[in-house]
């Protein structure tokens, strides 16, 4: 605990206050000894970051349920402020508290408590941290390009600077193409996609395009796969493995031992894919294929 705080809180002590919330205390946690303050905040200025996962109705109505039945909030968020915002919008952004500010607003409540930390740049650092419940491969790549469309107007760096933030380049891919079709199976694509994507030269707000491109190439690869799978639907084979079955025939990359470009394989895939003949596949071919069956998330 900090009986005095560090000049470096001052300004943002100011703004609580200022907004109509109070500094409860301020310590330095005991990691990095950074210094941050414990706060009340008003709850109608918060907000979650924009590149958060979307939100579980299921988990706040648990949420909501608990809470009203303790008649107590034990678990405070972490808030960072946020400068960009006009008069009566949300200045504080919670990148990891969504589910439990949701589940207080639906309670009624006028505050929230926070631990809120000076540095902006750990909105987007949080979400490599946050492991209260793990995210599938479409939620995952979504809150990354929302986070990289974020830090597109806001940064200098190159997409490798943010590695931490982002995870890994086929993450990126895959998020802008879940933007445009959010019921891609990117699942079947991605272990291929992990070992030929790579960090994009040059600041974010130029990688973009290429991104999009990239992502242009998994859609297609998309459609002409989903094209193969129903051919062989319509000869009768009914698997779960059809997806999967589909994507191992046309994947060169086990017999490669040289990775190709990601362009490169993206086209051979597709091509492989609109060339596959359905009528010389067998029944006992799939089932040898084995994989994963489609979930919600990959299903045609």
């Amino acid at each position: 605990m900090l009986a005095t705080p560090p000049a470096e809180l001052q300004p943002l002590i100011e703004s609580v206050r200022a907004d109509g919330g109070a500094v409860l205390a301020a310590y330095r946690e005991p990691l990095g000894g950074h210094a941050l303050l414990l706060a009340a905040l008003p709850i109608e200025r918060v907000a979650p970051t924009p590149f958060q996962r979307d939100i579980s109705d299921a988990h706040v109505r648990k949420l909501t349920h608990a809470m009203d039945k303790t008649k107590r909030f034990l678990d405070p968020v972490i808030a960072v402020h946020e400068e960009k915002q006009g008069d009566g919008e949300a200045r504080y952004w919670v990148p990891n508290g969504f589910h439990r500010l949701t589940a207080l607003k639906e309670l009624g409540a006028k505050t929230i408590l926070a631990l809120l930390v000076p540095e902006r740049e750990v909105a987007y650092q949080i979400l490599a941290l946050n492991i209260e419940k793990a995210h599938n491969l479409r939620e995952k790549s979504l809150g990354v390009v929302r986070m990289y469309r974020e830090l597109m107007a806001l940064a200098d760096e190159n997409e490798e600077h943010f590695a931490l933030e982002f995870e890994e380049p086929a993450l990126v891919t895959l998020g802008f193409a879940y933007q445009q079709r959010p019921r891609l199976s990117g699942g079947a694509y991605h272990p291929a996609l992990r070992k030929v994507d790579g960090w994009l030269p040059g600041k974010l707000s130029r990688a973009a395009g290429q991104r999009e491109e990239r992502a242009a190439l998994v859609l297609a690869l998309d459609e002409a796969v989903t094209d193969a799978v129903g051919r062989l639907k319509a000869r009768g084979l009914t698997s779960p493995y059809l997806r999967a079955f589909v994507v191992s025939r046309i994947n060169p990359l086990r017999f490669m031992k040289t990775l190709p470009p990601f362009d490169e394989l993206m086209a051979t895939m597709t091509k492989r894919a609109r060339g596959m003949q359905a009528d010389k596949v067998k029944n006992e071919d799939v089932v040898r294929s084995g994989g994963a069956p489609e979930t919600a998330e990959t299903a045609d």
